[in-house]
């Protein structure tokens, strides 16, 4: 296992003795931008998802999410917002924004809200706070006439049903066809193996159409299983366990099978055991593609009940109104859990990888 001084140690390394050498600035440089690259549009969408729906609409290009003060008018109508009036002495005050007339705002203090006075529009600027919008994830979730439309619970238990069924089934089955072709010899062996790698070379769109009409004919349209059962063999998990399963050595096999161990005991005894590095790869693969799935569930799946969190999205962007505070608040928590997936078992990519022979 990777230790922080380990990494730390890996980012101190530069190539001059004394200071930094030039190349070492010009690494530095590249892995500063990559990080940006990377972490910029993240940070602005978590950003923004706490952002009011006015300040989305405006394209308000500053980082922190800003919020104009208001203030609650006295006979109980809508929040008046408050501004702040440069006065011709220059002077500044706090004043309400009542309403237009003409090229002038009516408008009154703060400390005298009985005197309405009008003002040039142009003398007044909003008066601006940092203040998260965080019901943009508590409307959508918990609350509010929007849980009618986004059924964030239930979608988000559609998803992780077919992420971990999906992700169970296609361990199973990856494994044991690898294993078959691993450790049996048997003619055209070789042949299969090339034509399921082969397959990797077909757009996934091709296949969209017949794989359509077997799931309706089988009766699996609007059904969790519509969406799990065509994904569970994939080429990239075959080669990949089949590659890791080639170093393990058939004497174990052979031992095995004359002590009077079947052949299915020797795969889930032996086998599976020995390749969990391998399949800790495929699994952490298998989450994030069947998590981030869009276009099969959106093909295969019509009412709103078995919806995943991916086409749940969907549901937010309506002809007039795209609720884009509650899109990105939502996206933000479907991606936690991929995340946290993947950072506490990234390093089973680096080593299951490294052992299957894709250096």
């Amino acid at each position: 296992m990777i230790g922080t001084t380990d990494v730390t140690a890996f980012l101190a390394r530069r190539r001059g003795r004394v200071g930094l050498h030039w190349s070492d600035w010009l690494a530095y440089a590249y892995l500063a931008l990559g990080v940006l690259v990377v972490a910029l549009p993240i940070m602005w969408m978590f950003v923004s998802s706490v952002k009011s729906p006015r300040a989305l609409v405006e394209n308000d290009p500053r980082l922190l999410p800003y919020e104009q003060v208001t203030l609650h008018a006295a006979d109980g109508q809508r929040p008046l917002g408050v501004f702040v009036w440069s006065k011709p002495d220059g002077t500044k005050a706090d004043v309400a924004f009542v309403g237009p007339r003409g090229a002038n705002a009516r408008v009154f203090e703060l400390a005298t809200p009985d005197t309405i006075i009008e003002v040039p529009r142009t003398a007044l600027a909003r008066k601006e706070i940092v203040q998260p919008r965080w019901q943009n994830y508590t409307e959508p979730t918990i609350g509010s006439t929007q849980s009618r439309t986004f059924n964030f619970l239930r979608y988000f238990w559609n998803s992780t049903f077919v992420t971990v069924v999906a992700t169970v089934l296609t361990l199973v089955v990856n494994a044991m066809a690898a294993f078959a072709l691993s450790k049996y010899r048997f003619r055209g062996r070789d042949a299969m193996v090339i034509v399921i790698i082969s397959t990797l070379l077909i757009p996934p769109t091709v296949i969209l159409v017949p794989l359509f009409i077997t799931v309706s004919t089988l009766g699996m349209l609007n059904t969790l299983w519509g969406v799990i059962i065509p994904a569970i063999a994939t080429p990239t998990g075959v080669f990949l366990l089949r590659q890791y399963m080639l170093t393990i050595p058939d004497e174990l096999l052979e031992a095995a099978r004359m002590d009077g161990a079947s052949e299915w005991k020797i795969f889930w005894r032996i086998m599976l055991p020995l390749s969990l590095p391998a399949l800790s790869v495929l699994a952490i693969l298998s989450v994030m593609w069947r998590w981030n799935d869009f276009m099969w569930p959106l093909i295969v799946l019509t009412q709103s009940e078995v919806f995943t969190l991916q086409l749940g999205l969907s549901t937010f962007k309506g002809e007039l109104n795209d609720n884009m505070h509650h899109l990105l608040a939502m996206t933000v928590l479907t991606l936690l859990p991929v995340t946290l997936v993947f950072v506490f078992l990234q390093r089973h990519i680096t080593t299951g990888i490294a052992n299957t022979g894709l250096k």
